[in-house]
């Protein structure tokens, strides 16, 4: 007899993006949860396209030998020509997932759909955790430098918002910050309306400083930093989807939830100068902790 089988690709799939939305610490550096269907044989995420070759700007030339007289055609006016070739990358997925849950009907005490469907919506809230830890490591590592100790949060963010300016970055920034930094933010005596910033002390809340949104993120995601400067819509995070399905068990009188995929993060190397930490700390490898700047 044919066992009974129900796909939840497309569900799991919706459910992953609205999570995503709604709950990731670091949503707004990624943009979108790119979700791709049928992984099992792919190991790349997707194939880019890149040039490091460097924009020259150069002056025309009016001498009367180039392009002309002596110069007729073996020069130019408008200077050395530059070939521009893109060059192909493939990308490839960080790890890989799977869900093996199950639901005897002699114990469920639910019904199965709203149990699955509540399964399903906590799977969702876990990968978003797991993407968080990933973003984390993906941001720290891909960082330019470190700002140093956050002692004097006004300062060090004003220290930010001038390498932003000098770096001519044009889009909203956001810096990531740990608890204690985002206390250190809220009780500060000098970030008031009147210094560049919006605060509600009595909310113990803050919309930005120095320009710059403020989001407060969890010490486990901020792989060993206490600030992570990052301008919104840097990267991208990819959640490959092979199978979500439920099937008739064999060992019990009931259902099993079974879903495996792969998942992943990326940065372009173009974008990664624009992303700064503070307060770096790297683990050593007897536990303990050393600062460090990038």
């Amino acid at each position: 007899m044919a066992k009974d089988v129900q796909i939840f690709d497309t569900n799991f799939s919706d459910i992953v993006q609205g999570v995503f939305q709604a709950q990731s610490a670091f949503q707004p550096a990624f943009g979108e949860m790119q979700v791709k269907d049928g992984v099992s044989v792919e190991d790349t995420m997707f194939t880019v396209k890149a040039t490091d070759i460097p924009v020259v700007l150069g002056s025309y030339s009016t001498d009367a030998n180039t392009a002309f007289g002596d110069g007729t055609a073996n020069s130019s006016r408008f200077g050395k020509m530059q070939e521009i070739i893109y060059k192909k990358k493939d990308v490839p997925y960080d790890g890989t997932w799977a869900i093996h849950e199950g639901f005897d009907s002699f114990t469920v005490n639910a019904n199965l759909q709203a149990a699955v469907a509540d399964r399903l919506d906590l799977q969702a809230q876990e990968k978003i955790r797991l993407f968080d830890r990933l973003f984390g490591q993906k941001l720290v590592s891909a960082a330019a430098k470190d700002l140093g100790k956050v002692d004097d949060v006004v300062k060090l963010f004003g220290n930010a918002a001038k390498e932003y300016t000098n770096m001519e970055v044009n889009v909203p920034i956001r810096a990531y910050v740990s608890p204690d930094t985002y206390n250190a933010i809220v009780d500060s005596p000098v970030v008031t309306s009147y210094k560049n910033s919006a605060v509600n002390i009595d909310e113990n809340g803050i919309l930005r400083l120095k320009g710059m949104l403020v989001t407060e993120v969890p010490d486990q995601y901020m792989n060993g930093a206490q600030v992570i400067f990052s301008p919104d819509n840097i990267g991208r995070g990819f959640l490959g989807i092979d199978v979500v399905r439920t099937i008739d068990a064999q060992q019990f009188n009931g259902s099993e939830l079974q879903g495996a995929g792969k998942y992943g993060a990326w940065i372009a190397d173009q974008n990664k100068p624009a992303i700064l930490t503070a307060g770096y700390t790297a683990p050593t490898t007897s536990g303990s902790s050393t600062t460090s700047g990038k």
